[in-house]
């Protein structure tokens, strides 16, 4: 009702007895400041209107004693989230190691690759020397026979030898084509490697840098949080940290007769309790019989 809405002209009550018959809804107006242009009213509060005799729904205002329960649960969530991330950095930063370590083997790899290819080829260049000087031994020993027979011996295996040599040689060719194709593909995957590696050493410096940073705002939130523990009552503190070793949250809001926390319903005692109405008064913690988080109402 806006008929007692002292400072006001009768036409600023005549327009907010008009809003409240469009929409239904009480609302709390204050008069513009001196000097400002524009609508005289300004909205500051609504409130439902429910009809004579229907109670308006509206949230409970938790006791001093939840609050502080509360504002202790706040800073004790992020105390626990920095602790989280804190202990996830040297996971992360083993799991880049390992990333690291597996590019550089991968380069090592390749390397050994390269390196046995190098000494087969040296092997293969030994052997046809060694098969190069037989042949000149041959060829210098079948000048100098006089037997036919022992010409045609020699003459036998200069060939052999040659053939030998032409194998040798062939293989040789092989591996140098592949010695050859092995360290273009060598240098191209080293590069990608090593930028692979230069860009998980950078990211292992952000995690370090990260570790510090949190360790900084875990301090920040250790002590914040015991100084949300003063004001807590020490029973209601020794409740919060039976509750808090097991799980998190440890206060809920109970919806429709439902813990929030288990989404199990709770007993009409507990509801009760839980809107301040217990025995023991608003100042009673109420918990939940499934999973005994603390409790309280919220329409």
């Amino acid at each position: 009702d806006c008929s007692d809405m002292k400072g006001f002209t009768k036409g600023e009550k005549l327009k907010a007895n008009s809003l409240l018959n469009q929409v239904g809804y009480a609302r709390v107006f204050l008069r513009k400041n001196d000097g400002e242009k524009g609508d005289p009213l300004r909205l500051k509060e609504t409130f439902r209107l429910t009809g004579v005799g229907v109670p308006a729904r509206t949230s409970s205002m938790p006791s001093p004693l939840l609050e502080t329960l509360l504002i202790l649960q706040d800073r004790d969530t992020k105390k626990l989230s920095i602790e989280v991330q804190l202990k996830a950095v040297p996971r992360d930063i083993a799991a880049v190691e390992a990333k690291i370590a597996a590019e550089k083997a991968a380069i090592e790899a390749a390397r050994t690759e390269i390196r046995e290819l190098e000494t087969k080829k040296k092997l293969l260049e030994t052997e046809i020397g060694s098969a190069e000087t037989k042949l000149a031994k041959y060829r210098t020993q079948q000048l100098s026979v006089r037997k036919n027979e022992e010409y045609q011996a020699l003459g036998h295996e200069i060939e052999t030898t040659l053939k030998q040599i032409g194998e040798f040689e062939g293989q040789e060719l092989e591996l140098m084509y592949g010695l050859d194709e092995a360290r273009k593909k060598f240098a191209a995957a080293e590069a990608v490697l090593k930028a692979n590696i230069s860009g998980h050493e950078a990211r292992i410096k952000t995690l370090r840098e990260r570790e510090v940073s949190l360790a900084a705002e875990l301090k920040d939130a250790q002590a914040a949080f015991n100084l949300a523990r003063e004001p807590v009552t020490e029973p209601a503190r020794r409740l919060y940290d039976r509750i808090a070793v097991r799980t998190q949250p440890v206060i809920v809001a109970t919806s429709s007769g439902t813990c929030c926390g288990c989404h199990l319903k709770v007993s009409n005692e507990v509801e009760t309790a839980a809107r301040g109405k217990g025995a023991a008064g608003p100042n009673q913690l109420a918990t939940c019989e499934n999973c005994g988080r603390i409790v309280y109402w919220e329409s």
